[in-house]
């Protein structure tokens, strides 16, 4: 098992006042520009939005983040448009007066600078970043880490407290673990490139990362690590026995199914099987 340096403070203790954390997914309905959308209104974008926040908040879930998973096919970091970075920053803003909790922003497929943008403007903590360093095959083709100019935009921006969530060999696509660069190496880089927290992921949405390679993760850094995806009742205890949090979606879903409503029973449910680990 890892080391308590993963398993405390940081980050996670800086935006959420403890030292593990149960953070819900808000799946924003298509935006305006994406090729699902067909015209509906910022009031109905947001209603949605909103009852998902508020039925994962009040049923005792600590922080949420926003993503646009609404927008698929989800375009290129270079191709997306300013309206995606101005609708996600009315969201954020409205959901952080109306929750009160800590807010992340993931604009996909993996554009930390509209994110950085979305977060400036509406006030969430941290963004997160499928691939902030290397490079992988994804679905959208091929996606290279982002650090470098992401970190630059930050600064001119002055927004040092907006902290960087970042995946290691995330899901959805193929990455260079060869001979030297393993899945150590691929950790090590997050931190060596400033992120702030690492993510594990299975591979797809919904799918759980292993122990070993939640616990492969977690050896080869001193950041806090959470697990992005494949959360629920049955494993959330053995997960955050060894992470800093978990970053739930699909299980909490109406019929455990991603693009359905949030289901306020899975949420109570669920948070009562993580509390023997929340308070241990």
């Amino acid at each position: 098992m890892q080391s308590i340096s993963n398993l405390s403070g940081g980050a996670i203790k800086e935006i959420f006042g403890r030292d593990k954390v149960l953070i819900g997914m808000i799946h924003c309905p298509p935006f305006p520009g994406a090729p699902r959308y067909r015209g509906a209104g910022m009031k109905a974008i947001l209603d949605d939005c909103l009852r998902d926040a508020e039925a994962l908040v009040d049923g005792g879930i600590h922080g949420l983040i926003i993503e646009n998973h609404g927008d698929i096919p989800f375009s290129k970091p270079d191709d997306i448009g300013p309206e995606t970075a101005a609708c996600m920053a009315v969201v954020t803003d409205r959901i952080g007066r109306a929750t009160g909790v800590p807010l992340g922003i993931n604009v996909l497929a993996n554009a930390p600078l509209p994110a950085l943008a979305a977060a400036v403007a509406g006030g969430a903590r941290f963004i997160r970043v499928n691939q902030w360093a290397n490079a992988y095959v994804a679905n959208e083709g091929f996606i290279e880490g982002r650090a470098g100019e992401a970190m630059r935009y930050r600064a001119s921006l002055r927004a040092d407290d907006v902290k960087i969530f970042a995946d290691s060999h995330v899901k959805h696509g193929a990455h260079a673990i060869v001979a030297d660069r393993s899945i150590e190496e691929l950790t090590r880089d997050l931190a060596f490139f400033d992120a702030d927290a690492v993510i594990a992921t299975g591979q797809r949405t919904g799918h759980a990362a292993s122990i070993e390679e939640i616990e492969t993760i977690g050896g080869a850094t001193h950041l806090p690590v959470l697990v992005g995806s494949g959360v629920n009742e049955g494993n959330v205890v053995a997960i955050l026995e060894r992470t800093a949090g978990v970053i739930v979606a699909s299980s909490l879903k109406v019929g455990g199914v991603w693009w359905n409503p949030v289901d306020p029973d899975r949420v109570r449910s669920f948070v009562a099987a993580a509390a023997p680990a929340l308070e241990a």
